[in-house]
C-alpha cells in the first residue's frame, strides 16, 4: 500500500502522489525490458507497477523473449554503448535482431496503450510498431555518453521515433541525441524485503549458514557477475587489506537471463579462489532477497569498484542499512555517494584497499558516516521519488504534439 511509505518519506508526498495521478486515472502504460528476474530494472518494475495501478493507472509489465543468440549480441551492443571498445556490429547480427524483435511483436501486444516505457537497447526495436496518437518512451539505465559509433548508429535507426528518453544523470547523455531528454535517478524500495529490518538473529543466521565467521570484519560486494563490476579488482584489493586485517571477503550475485557471460566469469572467479578459505563467491538465485539484506547489514564495509556503472542501485540498498560504501568514481556511483561524508570514492584498487582500513580503523567514524548514508538515501533515492517523477514525466509527454509514427520516421517524415 503507498500509505505504508509515509513513515519513510511524509504524508505531504504520499499526498502530492495522488494528485499528480488524478488526470491520469485509467490510463494504458506499458513498461517492456528484457527479463523478470535480475538486475535493477526489473526490481524496479516488480515494485513500481502495482504502486501505479494502486494510484488507479492501468499499468503493466511484459518481457522481451530472445535466445542466447539475440543476448549475445545485445550484451555486445550495451558494452559498445559504455565503452568504445575496438569492434563492430555485423549485418547478419542486425538481421537477427530484427527478426527477434518481429516474432515478439506477434506476442506483445503495444496496440492497446497510450504510454509505453521501453527499457534499454535490447526491447528498442519494438517502436517499429508504433501506432498514432500513443507516447514511446526509451528508458535508458547505462551510460552512453561515449558510445562506439557503429553501436548509436544501430540505436538511431530506432530511437527518434521515440517521443522522449530518459537518463539516470546528465552525463549519460549522448549529445547527438535529437528527441526530448529527461533526468530520473533510479530507486530503492524501502519495503522490499531486501530492505526491510532484519534482527541481529536473522542476519546471524544466514552468515553462518554461508559459513562465515562472525568474528572477522566481512568486506562484501553485491553485483551481477560481470567485468564491469571488476571482482577480480576487489580480490586484488582485499589482498592488500589481508596483509594488515584478518578480514574475509564476499562477492556475491546472481545470473540475468539477458546476460550470458554471467556463468563464465561466476566460474573464473571460482578458479581463482580456490584455495582462500576467507573468500566466498557465491551465486543466489535472484529471489534471494533476504540472504542479500543480511549480507549487506551483516557486513563491515561494502565496496561497489565497478569499471563503468549505470547507477548501482546496490549502493543505494546498502547506504539505507547505514553503511558507508567505498565505490568507484565512476557512474552514478558518484552521484550516490558524497565523498568523505556517506562513504568515499576511489579510483585505483590501492585506493579502494587504503579506505577499507581507514574504515577498520576507525569504528566511530564508520557508524557516523553510515547515519549520513542513510539520510541521503531518504531524500533522493526511495521509490516515491521515483513514481512521482515518472507521474511529471507522463504529463509532460501527453501535453507534446504527437510524434511521428515509425513509418513516417523510416520514410524521412
Amino acid at each position: 500500500m503507498i500509505k505504508d511509505y509515509i513513515s519513510f518519506v511524509g504524508e505531504e508526498s504520499i499526498n502530492e502522489l495522488f494528485i499528480l495521478a488524478e488526470k491520469l486515472k485509467n490510463l494504458k502504460v506499458l513498461h517492456v525490458n528484457s527479463t523478470h528476474k535480475g538486475g535493477g530494472v526489473a526490481e524496479i518494475l516488480s515494485r513500481l507497477i502495482p504502486l501505479m495501478k494502486e494510484l488507479g493507472i492501468k499499468a503493466e509489465w511484459k518481457v522481451i523473449k530472445g535466445n542466447e543468440k539475440f543476448f549475445n549480441f545485445t550484451k555486445k551492443l550495451h558494452n559498445l554503448l559504455h565503452l568504445c571498445i575496438p569492434t563492430s556490429i555485423e549485418s547478419e547480427e542486425i538481421v537477427y535482431y530484427l527478426k527477434t524483435i518481429y516474432e515478439n511483436l506477434n506476442k506483445i501486444d503495444t496496440e492497446n496503450y497510450d504510454v509505453i516505457f521501453i527499457h534499454d537497447p535490447q526491447p528498442i526495436g519494438l517502436v517499429v510498431k508504433k501506432h498514432p496518437g500513443q507516447k514511446w518512451i526509451w528508458r535508458c539505465h547505462i551510460d552512453t555518453s561515449a558510445p562506439h559509433p557503429k553501436a548509436w548508429e544501430f540505436l538511431e535507426n530506432f530511437i527518434n521515433a521515440y517521443d522522449a528518453c530518459v537518463f539516470h544523470m546528465p552525463e549519460f547523455v549522448y549529445e547527438g541525441i535529437k528527441i526530448p531528454t529527461y533526468i530520473i535517478p533510479p530507486s530503492i524500495d524501502p519495503l522490499h524485503p531486501k530492505n526491510i529490518e532484519l534482527s541481529k538473529e536473522e542476519i546471524k543466521n544466514i552468515l553462518t549458514k554461508f559459513r562465515l565467521d562472525l568474528d572477522k570484519p566481512i568486506i562484501t560486494q553485491v553485483s551481477r557477475f560481470d567485468r564491469l563490476k571488476d571482482p577480480f579488482g576487489v580480490i586484488s584489493a582485499y589482498k592488500l587489506v589481508k596483509k594488515k586485517y584478518d578480514c574475509q571477503l564476499v562477492l556475491v550475485g546472481s545470473f540475468a537471463s539477458d546476460d550470458p557471460e554471467g556463468e563464465n566469469i561466476y566460474k573464473e572467479l571460482l578458479n581463482l579462489t580456490a584455495d582462500e578459505k576467507d573468500i566466498f563467491i557465491l551465486n543466489l538465485p535472484p529471489d534471494s532477497h533476504k540472504e542479500i539484506n543480511a549480507f549487506q547489514r551483516g557486513s563491515t564495509v561494502i565496496v561497489q569498484k565497478s569499471i563503468k556503472e549505470g547507477f548501482g542501485l546496490v549502493v543505494s540498498e546498502a547506504m539505507w542499512k547505514e553503511k558507508p560504501v567505498i565505490g568507484s568514481n565512476v557512474g552514478g556511483i558518484k552521484r550516490q555517494i558524497v565523498h568523505g561524508v556517506t562513504g568515499y570514492l576511489v579510483n585505483s584498487i590501492e585506493g579502494l584497499a587504503m579506505r577499507i582500513k581507514q574504515l577498520l580503523a576507525n569504528k566511530e567514524f564508520m557508524h557516523t558516516m553510515g547515519l549520513y548514508a542513510k539520510e541521503r538515501v531518504r531524500h533522493r533515492f526511495l521509490i516515491i521519488r521515483h513514481l512521482r517523477d515518472y507521474l511529471i514525466l507522463i504529463h509532460k509527454t501527453l501535453t507534446y504534439p504527437a510524434k511521428m509514427t515509425f513509418s513516417q520516421f523510416a520514410k524521412g517524415g
